[in-house]
């Protein structure tokens, strides 16, 4: 399961088919460094995104 303290690095290690989802929501650094330290949270506050929506969308992804 995939939570907003996770760090982009950890779910994309997870779940590889979560990138696209990313991209969807306009998040498209996901090789950078700071998907290495970043949570889901953070990234998703800094980009403006709605993080409850975005955890969703990462959990349905297949």
């Amino acid at each position: 399961m995939i939570t907003k303290d996770m760090t982009i690095a950890q779910v994309l290690e997870e779940n590889e088919n979560c990138a696209p989802v990313f991209m969807q929501f306009g998040m498209h650094c996901l090789g950078c460094a700071i998907a290495h330290g970043e949570t889901v949270e953070q990234a998703a506050e800094v980009h403006g995104i709605d993080v409850d929506a975005l955890i969703e969308a990462l959990n349905k992804a297949e």
